[in-house]
């Protein structure tokens, strides 16, 4: 089984943080996006892994050879963001073949046992209920079968909606539908998108069946990083013991975090060799290197290397900022 992670956007939505570090690189609930994602499929006994990366992969490169030394990973680049058909398109040579595929988009963290979805008989789509569909890859369903796909419809035809986890058992289909959709340039808002060559598999008779997922967490904007900061402590975080400090669960903190006379938490993230001293920390992120020093804060996101002294606010701080409140 191999497994296909898109991973090439800019992450515009998200600056200033993403000015330093592309987003599957963003610290949340303990770790960055991608390693939430990677301990995911390794965990499914996927054998080797497909990275597309654009901006600032090398720093995803980086990461990833460091943190996972003995995962069979491929880098593919992405030069020119043309829609997530496109991306996958580019990884023919990469992931082509008999065996089974599975693709997470990178930056979707995912919380259901995907384990079941590599038992499906027949390719499976990650879906889940939402209020607006009007947002994200919609599909029809009948008698248990996906019977129709359409992207970010004006008028859905459910409420169900495509989550970035595709399991295909046809994996040659998928890159002759892609190629289909890429040669007659078949696009949707300028993109090729992977819904449209999953309609032409579906239209030329491939069977495609629902999956339902337990928890679906964005990371495209501030409000939803937080928001699966706290999804995901509530469900992995801990409470760790720091001397002359309180900690109100749940947390995460890294080992290599200095935290001193502190009150920490609820949903509070601490990535390595940042500082939080004689502060107030709740419902918040604190990327590496980043100092939160006599200051209180909360529903913050705090950049690498970030500087906050002072006062309570509630701050989007981007990286190697310096902030004083007087």
């Amino acid at each position: 089984m191999k497994a296909i992670i898109p991973a090439a956007g800019i992450g515009t939505r998200l600056r200033p943080h993403t000015y330093t570090l592309p987003k599957a690189l963003l610290y949340v609930a303990g770790k960055p996006i991608i390693s939430h994602i990677l301990d995911d499929v390794v965990r499914v006994g996927v054998s080797r892994v497909v990275l597309i990366v654009g901006y600032k992969g090398d720093l995803i490169e980086e990461y990833v050879r460091r943190r996972y030394p003995d995962l069979d990973v491929a880098f593919v680049v992405q030069e020119e963001r043309r829609g997530i058909g496109h991306a996958v398109d580019l990884c023919r040579e990469e992931a082509d073949g008999d065996e089974p595929l599975l693709i997470v988009l990178g930056d979707t963290i995912i919380r259901s046992d995907l384990d079941r979805i590599t038992t499906c008989e027949h390719n499976a789509l990650g879906v889940c209920a939402v209020e607006d569909p009007r947002r994200f890859g919609v599909c029809e369903v009948t008698d248990g079968r996906i019977t129709r796909l359409v992207e970010k419809p004006e008028v859905p035809p459910s409420n169900l909606a495509l989550v970035g986890l595709y399991w295909l058992r046809d994996t040659a289909g998928l890159f002759r539908a892609l190629r289909h959709i890429i040669d007659h340039d078949i696009t949707t808002r300028g993109e090729y998108q992977i819904t449209d060559a999953l309609q032409h598999m579906i239209e030329q008779g491939a069977v495609f069946e629902p999956f339902g997922i337990d928890g679906w967490f964005d990371c495209g904007k501030p409000e939803a990083m937080l928001e699966t900061n706290r999804r995901l402590l509530d469900d992995n975080g801990g409470a760790p013991a720091l001397d002359g400090c309180v900690v109100v669960p749940p947390v995460a903190i890294s080992p290599g975090a200095v935290v001193e006379g502190s009150i920490v938490g609820p949903w509070v993230s601490i990535d390595e060799d940042a500082v939080v001293r004689g502060s107030i920390v709740r419902d918040s992120i604190v990327a590496r290197g980043a100092e939160v020093i006599d200051a209180a804060i909360e529903q913050s996101l705090v950049g690498a290397n970030a500087v906050i002294r002072g006062a309570l606010r509630r701050l989007d701080v981007g990286d190697s900022s310096t902030i004083h409140f007087i």
